[in-house]
């Protein structure tokens, strides 16, 4: 048979001896088309005998590619479906576990404000841990007690005159509406005003529900308060024996992985409400300070709702801020109404462009979409106290996943062990700027052979003590990260 020009002669039964031994007949140029046609797509039996069948097609590499996408994407389904299912069955679980998860939130909240004074007075008046507790729980206590106690005269005594201006506002409002060169007709605004006065008043209940809601009945509050109470007094008092008391309990890496992660979380949320508390201060008394000077009505209560609400991020200041120019309209007119308005937008400025860029830069780390998202599902979970926890809350979930990622990093070989950032045992801002200028300078008169006693030294503050928290932390990232290869 011929196959791509070459003749194979086979053996006949009848055919001599020496016939058998002569070479294969071979064209003449057969040996160079060799090289230039492509290779026989044969397959040969144990004796070497050829057949013309050809080899069958493999599969193809593509169809593979798209199997193993495939399974790819439905095993990431279905964790992804085990994830939501398990956060339906948290959520659920939420509601019947909030009235006894809501004080301890606040509480954690508030301690991040008190713990550095409970501090301050252990290390510099030497307070016993729980005298200094106790007296820092009363006078915070004291100051909202009183800040509360000083707007009541003045709701009652200005409520009223309120109330007639507004009447008188929009007496006005009609008078000026005769006077435009448009048909207006006062019974249909009349109408609307009825309207309007009528469903104020028959949602005043709707609107007192709405704003407790969180907190079921009048009980329930008093409760919630006292136990947040409680847990403040204990969690300024001992709350750093919290952390060495779990890793009795967890163990090694676990306990260690914990004790760094509250750690950024704590320094998350006591960052951002003390930043918060700054800058609602600054807020309240400026725009209470402008209100003033327009002699607008409750001028020192919408400071101190301002004060309230800017721990609402973004709503929280539109909100106060439009309380007080419907306060100003409706007591001094117009003109009052944009000068307060002028106020309100120059103080959010300030706040802005200066206030949060310096304090708030990096207390959350979180953008500004996302607060709102935030703001918007807490207050339709949970109403106002939904509102005011729903930034804390997201902050923590922003540090949960950073350090999943950090680890991660360093477990793949991405971030040196040695270099990875660590919050635990983090000394002070003045001792961090010392060591760091004590480096410097050290590093800056290492010798020829690259060794310098003072660069040692420099570094040595993690080798002084193997056993210091900091020591251990960094122990967990050299112990996680991966090894090299011999």
């Amino acid at each position: 048979m011929y196959l791509y020009g070459k003749i194979v002669q086979v053996k006949s039964k009848d055919t001599s001896a020496s016939s058998a031994k002569d070479p294969v007949a071979v064209p003449q140029g057969a040996e160079h088309a060799e090289h230039r046609l492509p290779q026989p797509i044969v397959s040969n039996d144990a004796e070497g005998v050829g057949s013309d069948a050809p080899k069958p097609i493999r599969e193809d590499l593509k169809t593979e590619v798209l199997a193993k996408d495939f399974r790819t994407l439905a095993k990431a389904s279905g964790r992804l479906i085990l994830i939501i299912a398990a956060a339906a069955i948290a959520g659920y679980l939420l509601k019947f576990l909030w009235t006894g998860l809501l004080p301890v939130i606040l509480a954690i909240l508030v301690t991040t404000v008190l713990y550095p004074v409970t501090a301050w007075m252990r290390t510099k008046l030497h307070f016993p841990g729980a005298l200094a507790a106790a007296t820092t729980l009363l006078g915070f206590f004291a100051i909202v007690t009183g800040i509360f106690a000083a707007m009541a005269p003045t709701v009652k005594s200005q409520s009223q005159d309120l109330i007639q201006q507004a009447q008188g506002g929009i007496d006005e409002l009609i008078k000026l509406g005769k006077k435009l060169p448009v048909d207006i007709d006062e019974t249909k605004v009349q109408q609307l005003i009825d309207d309007v006065t009528n469903a104020a008043k028959g949602q005043a209940s709707n609107i007192a529900t709405g704003v407790m809601s969180g907190f079921s009945t009048v009980s329930s509050i008093v409760v919630t308060v006292v136990i947040m109470l409680f847990l403040t007094f204990f969690f300024i008092k001992e709350g750093e024996k919290f952390l060495p008391w779990m890793r009795k309990y967890t163990g090694f890496p676990a306990g260690w992985h914990m004790t760094e992660l509250c750690n950024r979380i704590w320094k998350t949320l006591s960052g951002y409400i003390q930043a918060q508390a700054t800058v609602a201060l600054v807020d309240a008394v400026l725009i209470g300070l402008g209100l003033m000077v327009l002699q607008v009505p409750l001028a020192f209560v919408i400071g101190v709702v301002t004060f309230f609400a800017s721990f609402i991020p973004l709503v929280g200041a539109i909100t106060a801020g439009a309380l007080a120019v419907i306060v100003a309209l409706v007591s001094h007119g117009l003109t009052t109404a944009l000068l307060a308005l002028l106020v309100v937008v120059a103080v959010q400025q300030i706040e802005g462009n200066v206030l949060q860029p310096i304090l708030q830069s990096k207390a959350m780390g979180l953008h500004a979409a996302v607060i709102l998202l935030s703001v918007t599902v807490g207050s339709a979970l949970a109403g106002i106290v939904g509102a005011f926890l729903a930034v804390p809350v997201a902050a923590t979930i922003g540090v949960i996943f950073r350090y999943q990622a950090l680890v991660t990093s360093i477990r793949a070989g991405e971030v040196d062990p040695n270099e990875a950032e660590i919050v635990t045992g983090a000394p002070k801002p003045k001792r961090k700027a010392r060591l760091q200028k004590q480096k410097e300078d050290a590093e800056a008169h290492i010798d020829a052979s690259g060794n310098s006693l003072e660069l040692d030294a420099a570094r040595s503050v993690e080798k002084l003590d193997p056993d210091s928290p900091r020591a251990k932390v960094r122990e967990l990232y050299n112990m996680i990260a991966p090894r090299p290869s011999a």
